[in-house]
Parts: structure tokens; C-alpha cells; sequence
């Protein structure tokens, strides 16, 4: 594919996203969890697991779950999530559950439970600009593929492309929350994957589209 017919392609993703953008999915809290296995009993524990983690991390107190209100809130957790996946990492690292929380809903259930919320929603005020690399990106299929994806992408506000050559692109991006809360999500998505190489030069990390 010709770099000319890449940065075209680059200009409809980013024109792409902004408008599905508007009907995206609600903003989300991560949480992450090793397992043994994807039984379901061990799945409803490492959900609990994952959004005792968020609590955690939004009310900034990690003794909180002495608390018998937030322990039993906890206890609930499929009624804040949104979606998990199941991620295996290269080697022997250990299977890991990732579960997307609704970031209203638990805001709501800290501001029930009298807890102050100790980051701020994704959306905010803040954001960081950073520099992808995304390749594999194959031909316009593939390329609908990512639009889709980054335009459900709570913490991203924008895009544009900087340069393309090969399989690939390089992206500005504006994030909410930086660069390392972005690419924790991308386990759950399976459709982005950080790429083991070493970023090419301008990126602040590379990725890789997942066929």
C-alpha cells in the first residue's frame, strides 16, 4: 500500500472517530486480577477483586474495605461491570482477568458510601498529548477496524495522524489520564496490542493491530 494511500486512510480514521465518538461507550475504571483459570466462581471473586481495587484507588485509602458497607458494595460487583476479558501475557506470566467498571456508577456508589473520589473522571480538564506507532494495518478493513475501536475509547479526545509508511501509522493522541492508563486497557479490547519491539523514533510506544 503506497504512503500516500496510508495518510488518506489516516485522515478518514480520524474523522471517523470524533463523530462515533458521541455515541460512545460510557467511561470506565479498570481493575486487573491474576486467576488459576476462567471457572466462575473464580471469575465472580476476581471481578470482587478487581472493583475492590478501583475503590481503592478513587477514595485514595487502602484500608477502606474495613468497612463493612464497602465490603458488601464490593461484594456486588457484576452490578458495575461492564465487560471483562481473559489476557495472557508471552511467557509464564500468569492469566490475568481484566474487568472495565462503569465509571459513573461507582462514583455514584463512593459518593453513597461518603467516600471522596481521589482522581478526577476521565474527561476532565487534563490531558496528555503522546505519539503511537500502530501497525499492521493491512488495508481499509483493518483500518475501519481501528476507527471503530478509537472511537470507543473513553479516555482519547482526539486524534490525528503524523506520518505513514509500510503497515502502519504514527498517531498523535490527546488522552485523559496519560499513556499508561490508555494501553492497560488495550488487554480487554483484543484489538490493540503493545508491540514487544522497540518503538520506532518520535513514539512514545508502539503498537500493533491484532488480527
Amino acid at each position: 500500500m503506497s504512503v500516500l494511500r496510508l495518510l488518506q486512510l489516516a485522515v478518514i480514521l480520524c474523522a471517523l472517530a470524533p463523530s462515533a465518538a458521541v455515541a460512545a461507550a460510557p467511561i470506565v475504571y479498570t481493575g486487573s486480577v491474576a486467576v488459576r483459570s476462567q471457572d466462575e466462581a473464580e471469575r465472580a471473586d476476581a471481578l470482587r477483586s478487581a472493583l475492590a481495587k478501583v475503590v481503592i484507588e478513587r477514595s485514595g485509602d487502602a484500608g477502606i474495605l474495613a468497612r463493612e458497607d464497602v465490603a458488601n458494595a464490593v461484594a456486588k460487583a457484576d452490578r458495575y461491570v461492564v465487560q471483562y476479558s481473559y489476557h495472557a501475557e508471552a511467557g509464564a506470566a500468569p492469566l490475568m482477568l481484566v474487568a472495565q467498571f462503569d465509571a459513573a456508577a461507582v462514583d455514584a456508589l463512593l459518593q453513597r458510601l461518603g467516600l471522596r473520589a481521589s482522581t478526577p473522571l476521565a474527561g476532565g480538564d487534563s490531558a496528555s498529548e503522546v505519539s503511537v506507532w500502530i501497525g499492521g494495518l493491512r488495508g481499509v478493513d483493518d483500518w475501519l477496524r481501528l476507527a471503530g475501536y478509537l472511537a470507543r475509547q473513553p479516555r482519547l479526545r482526539a486524534s490525528r495522524p503524523l506520518a505513514a509508511h509500510d503497515d502502519g501509522v504514527l498517531m498523535r493522541l490527546s488522552l485523559d489520564g496519560g499513556l499508561a492508563p490508555f494501553l492497560d486497557t488495550l488487554a480487554a479490547g483484543q484489538v490493540l496490542a503493545v508491540d514487544a519491539g522497540a518503538a520506532p523514533s518520535g513514539a512514545d510506544a508502539a503498537l500493533v493491530l491484532v488480527p
